[in-house]
């Protein structure tokens, strides 16, 4: 069942279209990954959404609620946790979960039922009455998703929620979104790191230039690399008679050197069929392998072939 449509959705600035015509489904019960490389119009999309800003053209559709014709029946659906921290310093944790769930018109014991809940989901319910001031830079981004699902919103939009923060605190954050899912919630999760996006994701779309140019699962986006893997060699000694019958072996695509000639780098279209003939070629020049490892096709090099930038590319 479709909880999210987006429908032909434009944004123009003057001149400049940041989305363009952008149509895509997300599904209820998914964690669904939103990448794109810098300027591609993702947080421009995720604004939108969240009925920050207003589409130049089509419509986004929340559980069948437009948001150009019942913003605030989209807004109550939504959870947002925005990139920069949208807290308080001055308030405490109890404070700053108060004040947006007042928001959303909780009150009374249901107002404190749920800032107690949330914050003993984030892992910060013994920090109630502390101030952020006060607190690393993972517990504040915590807080922030605290904040955002006080109101138990059907969808969830997290924007780099783990930027700048340790190992520890962005595990309990990836965990906590397993946690949400697993509650009942739909995740819209953006990220710069690719291994956050593949260990959670149960689908993916890719924006670049306004457009929608891949979408799908992990599996069905690293088919659309194709076939090639890479396997890696480390050998005892360099051999031009064997470089040169390697290059010319027709499963072949390329081959590069790496650490003074003695790592090479064999892009192939099909491992498996091809391996026994590069051993083969390598024993009968006289060349030992030290080392041996294969690697498969990987969302990042999806991202780059498709995009022409890494993830993390400013």
């Amino acid at each position: 069942m479709n909880l999210v449509t987006f429908r032909e959705v434009v944004k123009k600035y003057d001149t400049t279209i940041t989305v363009n015509h952008l149509s895509f489904n997300i599904d209820q019960g998914e964690i669904f990954g939103l990448l794109g490389p810098n300027g591609a119009g993702k947080s421009t999309t995720i604004h939108m959404l969240a009925g920050l800003l207003k589409p130049s053209g089509g419509d986004i559709l929340v559980e069948g609620f437009s948001i150009r014709k019942h913003p605030l029946e989209v807004k109550k659906r939504i959870g947002l946790v925005p990139q920069e921290l949208a807290i308080y310093e001055t308030l405490t944790a109890r404070e700053n979960v108060t004040f947006f769930a007042k928001l959303y018109g909780l009150r009374g014991s249901l107002l404190r039922d749920r800032v107690d809940e949330a914050l003993q989901f984030v892992g910060l319910l013994d920090k109630a009455k502390d101030k952020p001031s006060t607190f690393s830079g993972g517990m504040k981004r915590r807080l922030n998703i605290a904040c955002a699902i006080m109101h138990r919103p059907k969808l969830i939009i997290m924007d780099e929620p783990t930027v700048g923060i340790d190992p520890q605190s962005r595990n309990h954050i990836l965990e906590s979104v397993r946690e949400l899912n697993k509650l009942g919630s739909t995740v819209i999760y953006t990220s710069h790191y690719m291994e956050e996006v593949e260990a959670i994701c149960t689908r993916i779309g890719i924006l670049d230039k306004g457009k929608l140019i891949a979408c799908g699962t992990k599996d069905e986006l690293k088919r659309q690399v194709g076939q090639e893997e890479k396997l890696i060699f480390e050998i005892d000694k360099k051999s031009a008679p064997a470089m040169t019958e390697m290059v010319e072996h027709p499963g072949v695509l390329q081959l590069a050197e790496r650490d003074n000639s003695l790592t090479l780098e064999v892009t192939v279209k099909e491992s498996l069929s091809i391996l026994q003939d590069l051993l083969f070629i390598l024993q009968k020049h006289g060349i030992n392998i030290r080392k041996l490892t294969r690697e498969e096709p990987n969302l990042e090099s999806l991202f780059l072939q498709m995009t022409g930038r890494t993830l993390r590319d400013e």
